[in-house]
C-alpha cells in the first residue's frame, strides 16, 4: 500500500492543504519506506517535503526521533485501517489479493526501492517507533485472525494464521526488493490463499457436518473431487 507524499503548502490527501508539519510526516513515511530509520535525516526530510528548514523543531521539537515516531503512527494509522476495510469488505482470501496487489504496485512504481515502513520502524534504534510499529503489527495479526473467525475458523487456528500471514506478507517485501521481482510476493500470496481458503473450507465442512450429516458431506465432497477428475481428463485430451 502506497502512500502519497503531501509537499508543503501543496494538496494533500482528500483535498486538504497540507501544513509543513503534515508535509514533513508524510515524506518521513515515504523516505522510511526506502532508506529506513537510520538513512533518513531531516535534510532529507526537509529536501523531500519542501517545508521551510525553520519549521523542523518548532513541529518537531524532540528531534529525529520524535518525526519518525509520529510518521511511524501515522503510517500504522493508514495501513491498520485499509487492511481492517479491505477483511470486511471482501473477505480474507480476496483481501490478502488486493494487498498484495497493491504492494505489488509499489514496488514497480518505486522501481523495487519502497518497502514498509512500519518494518522499517520495528527494525529501527528509536524505541518509541519500534512499540508503534510493533502494535501495528499486532493489529494487523488481529485483523486477519478476526476475519478468519468470521468466516468460520477455529479461533486458535485464525490466531495462528494472523501471524503467518503477517510474517510471510512482511518476509515476500523483503525478497521482492532484495530480487527485484514481484516472484516471490506472487509465489506467497498464493500458498497463502491455499492456506487460508482450506482452512476456511473446513470450518464450513464441519459446520456442514452438524447440519447434514457425514453420509451427505462426503456425498457432496467426492462430487465435487470427481468433477474436478474430470474436468482435468477433459482439459488433457483437447487437441494441441
Amino acid at each position: 500500500m502506497t502512500q502519497r507524499t503531501r509537499r508543503s503548502g501543496g494538496t494533500g490527501e482528500h483535498g486538504r492543504i497540507a501544513g509543513p508539519r503534515s508535509a514533513m510526516t508524510a515524506s518521513a513515511v515515504a523516505l522510511l519506506r526506502e532508506r529506513g530509520v537510520a538513512g533518513t535525516s531531516f535534510a532529507d526530510v526537509l529536501a523531500h517535503s519542501g517545508a521551510p528548514r525553520g519549521s523542523v523543531y518548532h513541529h518537531f521539537p524532540g528531534g529525529k526521533a520524535q518525526l519518525v515516531e509520529e510518521a511511524t503512527r501515522e503510517a500504522s494509522g493508514e495501513l491498520t485501517g485499509a487492511i481492517t476495510r479491505l477483511l470486511r469488505e471482501q473477505g480474507t482470501v480476496s483481501a490478502l489479493r488486493a494487498v498484495a496487489r497493491l504492494w505489488r504496485e509499489g514496488l514497480a512504481r518505486s522501481d523495487y526501492a519502497a518497502g514498509c515502513p512500519v518494518a522499517a520502524s520495528a527494525l529501527g534504534p528509536v524505541p518509541g517507533a519500534r512499540d508503534a510499529a510493533g502494535t501495528a503489527l499486532r493489529d494487523w495479526e488481529a485483523a486477519v485472525a478476526g476475519s478468519l473467525r468470521r468466516e468460520g475458523v477455529p479461533s486458535e487456528r485464525a490466531t495462528t494464521l494472523g501471524t503467518l500471514v503477517v510474517s510471510a506478507l512482511e518476509g515476500a517485501l523483503v525478497l521482492a526488493r532484495a530480487q527485484r521481482s514481484a516472484a516471490p510476493l506472487d509465489a506467497v500470496v498464493t500458498e497463502l490463499e491455499a492456506t487460508c481458503g482450506a482452512a476456511i473450507d473446513a470450518a464450513r465442512a464441519g459446520t456442514a457436518l452438524t447440519s447434514e450429516g457425514p453420509t451427505e458431506v462426503s456425498t457432496r465432497a467426492a462430487r465435487t473431487r470427481r468433477r474436478g477428475r474430470d474436468r482435468s481428463a477433459s482439459e488433457g485430451r483437447r487437441p494441441r
